[in-house]
């Protein structure tokens, strides 16, 4: 049985250094507290190096005008260590969440799919690389063991079974985290390195330090065992970007957007899924403070919404950054917020991955991802309502029907031959032609659509129908069937045509002709 520990240095400054990458080549102060009592919580090398460190104030940091200066993002942090878990779920099922730099990962059983220790060590850099994350890994028979040297060396180490102890001699006590008091009695003994503590004999170190010196005993020996406590897979899938200026145009929003939406599709691509469907909830500002908005409307408003959402469903899941950021493209450009964002929050819903193989009898079907682009960019244009199937209503009045998101169904192959015997079609006029009706009888005689006169040589009806009459738009109306000679200088034609007679607004119609 072996464990590897995945641990982040650095977490707070590398969270919001995930969401800016071009944050990694420059100098940044991470500084947190209520103003003005800013303090610098976290920094990288490139600021240390300029002589800026852990406490000072922001007013000490603005001296430093190379220095890039952010705000600590609870938020973020979270996001970064969900962004962790997933990657260490796509190793294994089997993970503890020690803290929010550090993570445990049972490795047994994993050989086959991965190779070695060191092959599966590498997989998970290259999982957390991919999600912008610069992690230390240690793998050990013993998970304490891979746990300290993971917070103590960088990269990649593995440590040979049975060799724990070695590998700890030379490590200081504070990477076992005594506690205050403790640490002072080591101090005190001269107690500085881990070979040190070993040495101690234990029943004497149990009167003076108590259970926790036992303890620290045990690991500085590499002989500290326990089970892990393993955290179960979730599916919830969230990205986060606070910003430090408020956003007014979609170009720049747009950016943000793919940022997010290439951190989460690497996030759930890496678990084997794909996104079924996105929800983006912008946090605007709360007073008009910009001269430019989205939307003109805007203007006029006197007070700006918090928030504005953004909802995307996908027909088929998919984990193509580039085609969920046009998607939402488009229905922000249709329907924009009204005010400057300063704030992005995404939640992705997971679905799995479908894959289609057709058939060699059966057409090529529309690639799925691309039909859904093109429908969005149709949508933009005529409208979101205006895109789609039709689908009937269950009733029987005329035309009566809703527009639902189009799909393509499953390819079927076909069987059998053509039907046999004659068949008769009806082709709808939609919208209905105007009629003129001469009645004989109560019956069409004459009839006259469209500039073209007719006589009728056979009429079949009334067909009475009504519903709704419960509802604001009643209707009735009688049905039709009629053949109408057409005659004209050079020759004759005859059809046959439905058409009805709505009783509500006393009209007659041409409903269709058949075929």
């Amino acid at each position: 049985m072996s464990f590897a520990a995945i641990f982040v240095p650095n977490f707070t400054f590398q969270a919001i250094a995930r969401g800016e990458p071009e944050l990694r080549i420059e100098p940044v102060a991470v500084i947190e507290g209520q103003p003005p009592t800013y303090r610098v919580a976290a920094l990288n090398g490139l600021a240390e190096k300029l002589g800026v460190t852990v406490g000072m104030t922001k007013a000490s940091v603005e001296q430093f005008p190379q220095v890039q200066i952010r705000n600590r993002s609870k938020t973020q942090e979270e996001m970064a260590h969900q962004a962790l878990l997933d990657a260490a779920w796509s190793i294994s099922s089997r993970v503890e969440d020690r803290a929010r730099d550090t993570l445990l990962l049972d490795l047994s059983g994993l050989s086959r799919l991965f190779g070695g220790q060191e092959d599966i060590a590498h997989q998970i850099l290259c999982r957390t690389s991919e999600l912008g994350m610069d992690v230390h890994i240690a793998v050990s028979a013993n998970a304490e063991t891979a746990r300290i040297v993971a917070r103590a060396l960088f990269g990649i180490t593995v440590v040979p079974d049975g060799r724990e102890g070695r590998f700890l001699e030379s490590l200081p006590v504070a990477m076992l985290s005594p506690s205050p008091q403790l640490a002072e009695i080591f101090e005190r003994w001269g107690v500085s390195t881990c070979k040190s503590l070993a040495s101690l004999p234990v029943l004497a170190l149990s009167e003076r330090a108590g259970q926790e010196g036992v303890h620290l005993h045990a690991l500085a020996g590499g002989k500290a065992t326990r089970p892990l406590l393993i955290v179960q897979p979730t599916d919830c899938f969230e990205e986060c970007l606070e910003l430090e200026d408020a956003v007014d145009n979609l170009e720049p929003l747009s950016f943000l957007l793919g940022r997010l939406l290439q951190q989460v599709c690497v996030r759930i691509s890496a678990r084997g899924l794909a996104i079924g469907a996105i929800q983006v909830t912008f946090e605007l500002q709360t007073a008009f403070e910009s001269t430019v908005l989205f939307s003109p409307d805007a203007i006029s408003a006197t007070k700006s919404p918090r928030t504005f959402s953004c909802a995307l469903q996908l027909p088929v899941p998919s984990q193509d950054s580039t085609l969920l950021l046009k998607l939402l493209r488009l229905r922000l450009q249709a329907k924009p917020p009204g005010a400057p964002v300063r704030k992005i929050h995404l939640l992705a819903e997971p679905g799995r991955s479908r894959a289609t193989q057709s058939g060699l009898f059966v057409p090529a079907s529309p690639d799925p991802q691309k039909l859904e682009l093109t429908l969005a960019r149709i949508a933009a244009v005529v409208g979101e309502g205006n895109v789609g199937s039709p689908h009937l209503l269950d009733t029987h009045r005329p035309d009566a029907f809703h527009m639902r998101k189009f799909f393509v169904p499953p390819a079927t192959t076909p069987h059998g031959g053509p039907p046999s015997g004659a068949q008769t079609a009806f082709r709808v006029f939609r919208p209905a032609l105007p009629l003129w009706v001469q009645l004989q009888k109560k019956v069409p005689a004459r009839v006259a659509f469209q500039g073209m006169l007719g006589t009728v040589i056979h009429a079949s009806g009334p067909w009475r129908s009504s519903g709704d009459w419960w509802e604001n738009q009643p209707w009735q109306e009688d049905a039709w069937d009629v053949e109408i000679q057409f005659t004209s200088e050079s020759r004759t034609v005859q059809g046959l045509y439905r058409v009805s007679f709505d009783l509500h607004f006393e009209q007659w119609w041409v409903r269709g002709v058949y075929d």
